[in-house]
């Protein structure tokens, strides 16, 4: 008898386990791989975040990964599908493939896949189309950023698609047109061009000819030890976006945030063009504060790098995500 009721409650216990656990594990959503979102030209993979019940008319980002990642392993060590999870929006997650650069590196410094209409910025564009679509997201609370090459391709779209995208934030990047201006990517990268504010705005107008605005505001985080993306390109990033955006190339506030510098640089109209933060100490990566804070995201690993501030929750927060 006793053996009986034992199996009975084993039994309950397991059926109980049966009804929640599979419920639990539907609920959760993981990162999916959408195909058939265009021509795609730039023969990219399309791979997207969507929290469980996202009601339409919520934000999109578009989040790029750095050279050696992938989407899924950007989106969450990043901390930005954490935000989605937290704050009610979509994450698109475009992804290199080795075809196209054998280091899974966005090709930010090749004509063919900058230009609008054309290679891999195109195919991005695509899937931004793709995902207000099918998520009825809100076409005018669309975001893009990325780390390294996908910080270099970040400035790409806002460039050559800049009516998609409300704001971006380059992580380690380069500016539109840098690969072009100093002769060589690894120039760009290692020593910077040299352009004045206005010929590094030329570039990102002659990318989007006739476009007379609003242009994307930027956000760039860039680590004071970094040798594989020299720190000059913050600088030349500041430089080429208050020139677009009709800003001066002097702070209007300049403080420290989590303990780092911090600037301010404010258009005609008194809105932000412009911030930096220069991350004291820190090599090439994405800034990232795991952690269970309001404050805090991401996931340390290879090029994402524990400093205790979360660039992508920075991020969203001054873009009004939560």
């Amino acid at each position: 008898m006793t053996h009986t009721r034992a199996a009975t409650a084993a039994a309950l216990f397991t059926a109980l386990l049966a009804f929640f656990l599979p419920a639990t594990a539907q609920a959760a959503p993981a990162v999916q791989e959408v195909t058939g979102f265009g021509a795609n030209p730039g023969a990219l993979k399309m791979f997207r975040y969507v929290p469980a019940g996202l009601p339409s008319g919520r934000p999109v980002v578009v989040a790029l990964h750095g050279c050696t990642q992938n989407a899924a392993g950007y989106g969450t060590g990043s901390g930005w599908t954490d935000l989605a999870d937290r704050w009610g929006f979509s994450v698109v997650l475009p992804q290199q493939t080795s075809g196209n650069n054998l280091s899974s590196c966005f090709n930010w410094f090749q004509a063919g896949d900058i230009a609008r209409g054309q290679g891999e910025a195109a195919s991005i564009a695509q899937m931004v189309d793709k995902q207000l679509a099918d998520a009825g997201g809100d076409a005018s609370r669309v975001y893009v950023t990325g780390l390294s090459a996908g910080g270099g391709m970040t400035s790409v779209m806002m460039a050559a698609y800049p009516e998609k995208f409300a704001a971006g934030g380059v992580v380690a990047g380069l500016p539109y047109g840098c690969a072009q201006a100093a002769g060589s990517p690894y120039v760009c990268m290692y020593v910077g061009a040299t352009q004045t504010p206005k010929q590094w705005g030329d570039r990102v107008r002659a990318a989007r000819p006739g476009y007379t605005g609003p242009w994307p505001r930027l956000t760039v985080f860039q680590g004071s030890a970094d040798y594989t993306v020299k720190p000059v390109n913050m600088s030349d990033l500041m430089k080429q976006w208050t020139d677009v955006r009709g800003a001066d190339q002097a702070a209007d506030t300049s403080d420290t945030v989590a303990g780092f510098p911090h600037q301010v640089f404010r258009d005609a109209s008194g809105a932000t063009a412009v911030e930096t933060y220069s991350i004291t100490g820190m090599g090439h990566g994405q800034p990232v504060d795991p952690g269970s804070g309001a404050a805090q995201c991401g996931t340390a690993g290879a090029y994402v790098l524990d400093v205790n501030l979360c660039a992508a929750q920075v991020l969203g927060h001054s873009w009004g995500l939560g």
